[in-house]
């Protein structure tokens, strides 16, 4: 910060009652030394910014900032305010105020001057030390770290009392207001939809009950806004629940950082917070952002096993391809529907289509969807090198996936070219070049020599032998009959169910919709896509079911939840069921399996067969043998629901789980509907209204709130 501020810059009786005003007062400072060039142009781009969000911090603290064109390099201007000025914080105005001024594009220097100052701003003693200043060069000293505020304090205590009176703020805002621990939070899942959200959900409500400031940064399926950059710089720490690649993670750089699962988000918020508050009091911090370098979850955390960090890069790729799988295969699942099942050879709706004939928009459907399944391999290539290697990967990644669909090695060759273009990309980047190169390296010499060495290595050293392993498994598809498509259906079943959406959940989903993401599909394809899409419908349905005919085992949450579950697993969205895993995973998941193996059975057994691949009840019209497919949903409802039930009739009823008398065991509290506690520490759960105290546990036995 040492060329950032200087007394010039800094104005210790700021008269402006205004937050325009002081940014002009400011401002105009770093117009006289020649930082801004256009005084009115950088006022304007200040307004725009304050204009998207308040820049005011609890704590008596104003950040006005800005990335304009106006700017020629980095500034920090600091007024003090006696009356204090209102920036929108919580906590009231601010009677310290930081204009931050970058060059436009000069993003890490933006980042840099926002988190060094944020750091400093948590220390009580120095925001004291800056309102007792006595002096701009002093105040300076201390933003710049020439200064410890201990050091400011000796020099203001050795002034004459009566200027040290004079020189000091008489705001009563000169004690340090308390500030609360402040966390940032970033959670994404494969799809992009309910693990995203529920995950911040959690983390929100945990963060409400421990006190703390906590933001979440959805980055779901529909998109996501980027945190503003002061609440970033502002953060004592970072959680990233996900299971695919943060995005923009270097904007996190520096902070003390707990890394985990979308899951973990879900099933133990308050533990992730308690973690983060942990690590940074003991300083911990995650390594600074290399200028120019790839952002650290392009190639995993540290600490992470390889294992885990193929995981996040073939959910990158998974994540952005389903999308094209749910438009692509719909589509023509329509055209199939509309226009029979000869619409495959239908001719170009450019060369003949009649705007009055079924036929036509049949295949216009069938034609698009089409185009779009031919994006899959590619796209699956593409973002499994962008999960390794950050944009760089994405020219080689579907580069290497086109390649693959050319020498029909399908989705085998479409892994392996991703994977292949995000190591050969990675190694490039850390090859040390001159540094007047390192401005082309990333839009000519990377995606050149990527490019060159993933087609070489796709077209003759492996794309063969990848090509005859995607044929091999394509002909055994097609010879599955009898014993071992039913064997193949419980598989499939037991992998649909037991992560409900996670890893393994998608391992079964991508499998099936490879084998329908072609023009033909066989009907072994189509009847392991139907086993698929049924099996994951059964654990949101039957905790649906089950919540309907016995809600005294439920929470009023959980009630309220299984409303939901009919819709999200009708719409075949496994992941409905995920607020019960979460809650009782010993007993949910287990059920949960054994329902979903006997559908994958009786749909396979029953040659039920499905050319879309997503829609739950609603693609039903394009379901071969749709009434016994159904009946083998039903089945499997009908399996998991009984199980749950049977298991936790035999834990108890739930804490505020309904209307009743019944004392809890182990720990857990009354059943009456209203109220019901849960004990942790063994002494028995109070009872809700009407319902007794619960039992304690028995020596050696664990004492559970499940």
């Amino acid at each position: 910060m040492s060329d950032l501020i200087t007394a010039d810059l800094v104005d210790l009786d700021l008269s402006a009652d205004t937050k325009e005003a002081a940014a002009r007062a400011l401002a105009e400072r770093m117009a006289a030394r020649g930082r801004v060039t256009d005084l009115e142009g950088f006022l304007a781009d200040v307004a725009a910014r304050e204009a998207q969000m308040p820049t005011g911090l609890d704590g008596g603290i104003g950040i006005p900032h800005c990335r304009s064109a106006h700017v020629t390099e980095p500034t920090l201007a600091f007024g003090r305010s006696a009356a204090g000025i209102d920036f929108g914080a919580p906590d009231g105005p601010a009677d310290l105020i930081f204009l931050i001024a970058a060059p436009a594009g000069a993003d890490d220097a933006h980042l840099t001057i926002l988190s060094s100052l944020a750091r400093q701003l948590t220390n009580a003693e120095f925001t004291a030390a800056l309102r007792s200043a006595g002096d701009a060069a002093t105040a300076a000293a201390l933003v710049r770290g020439d200064r410890t505020p201990a050091e400011a304090a000796a020099q203001t205590a050795q002034e004459p009392e009566d200027t040290a009176t004079s020189e000091a703020p008489a705001s009563p805002a000169s004690a340090p207001a308390t500030v609360p621990f402040r966390i940032v939070a970033v959670t994404s899942c494969p799809t992009g939809i309910a693990h995203t959200y529920m995950a911040a959900e959690s983390l929100e409500n945990a963060g409400r009950e421990a006190g703390v400031e906590l933001v979440v940064e959805t980055q779901g399926s529909a998109g996501f806004t980027r945190l503003d950059p002061a609440v970033v710089a502002a953060a004592d720490a970072v959680i990233f629940a996900h299971d695919v690649p943060v995005r923009d993670k270097d904007r996190f750089a520096g902070k003390p950082t707990v890394d985990v699962g979308v899951k973990a988000g879900i099933n133990r918020p308050a533990e992730l917070i308690a973690e983060a508050r942990d690590r940074a009091a003991r300083g911990e911090a995650s390594a600074a952002a290399a200028p120019g370098g790839t952002p650290v979850e392009r190639t995993g955390a540290a600490g992470e096993g390889y294992g885990t960090r193929l995981r996040k890069w073939l959910m990158s790729g998974v994540s952005y391809m389903v999308p094209f799988v749910a438009a692509g295969g719909l589509l023509i699942a329509l055209g199939f529907a509309i226009g029979g099942y000869k619409i495959n050879k239908a001719p170009s709706v450019m060369d003949h289509f009649v705007w009055t004939q079924s036929g036509s928009w049949a295949a216009l459907l069938f034609q698009i969807g089409g185009v779009a399944f031919g994006f899959l391999v590619p796209v699956l290539a593409g973002y499994i090198a962008y999960g390794m290697a950050d944009r760089p990967g994405l020219v080689p990644g579907f580069v290497g996936g086109s390649i693959a669909l050319t020498i029909n090695a399908g989705f085998l060759g479409g892994l392996a070219a991703g994977l292949i273009s995000g190591g050969v990309v990675l190694a490039i980047q850390r090859v040390r070049i001159p540094a007047a190169l390192r401005g082309i390296m990333p839009v000519v010499v990377i995606p050149l020599i990527s490019s060159a060495v993933v087609g070489f290595l796709m077209f003759v050293v492996i794309g063969k032998p990848i090509a005859s392993a995607q044929k091999g498994m394509t002909d055994w598809l097609n010879e599955l009959t009898g014993t071992n498509a039913v064997l193949l259906g419980a598989l499939l079943g037991l992998m649909m169910c037991f992560d409900l959406g996670g890893p393994v959940n998608k391992v079964a989903y991508t499998f099936a919709t490879a084998g329908i993401a072609v023009s033909d599909p066989s009907d072994s394809a189509m009847k392991i896509m139907a086993a698929v899409m049924a099996a994951g419908m059964v654990p949101p349905l039957s905790m649906a079911l089950a919540t309907t005919v016995r809600g005294r085992l439920f929470t009023r949450t959980e009630r309220e939840n299984g409303k939901a579950a009919w819709v999200l697993g009708a719409s075949f969205i496994s992941e409905g069921a995920i607020p019960f895993a979460a809650a009782d995973p010993l007993r949910v998941i287990p059920a949960s399996m054994v329902g979903g193996a006997l559908t994958g059975t009786l749909s396979m057994a029953f040659g039920a067969t499905l050319r879309a691949p997503h829609g739950g009840i609603f693609v039903v019209p394009l379901i071969g043998n749709p009434f016994l497919y159904l009946i083998a949903v039903a089945a499997g409802v009908c399996a998991t629901t009984a199980l749950v039930i049977a298991l936790k009739t035999l834990r108890g009823a739930a804490p505020g789980g309904g209307p009743g008398h019944e004392a809890g065991t182990g720990g857990e509290g009354g059943a009456d509907g209203e109220g019901g506690e849960v004990s942790t520490d063994g002494t028995g759960g109070a009872g809700g209204t009407g319902g007794a105290q619960g039992a304690p546990a028995r020596p050696g036995q664990p004492v559970t709130a499940a």
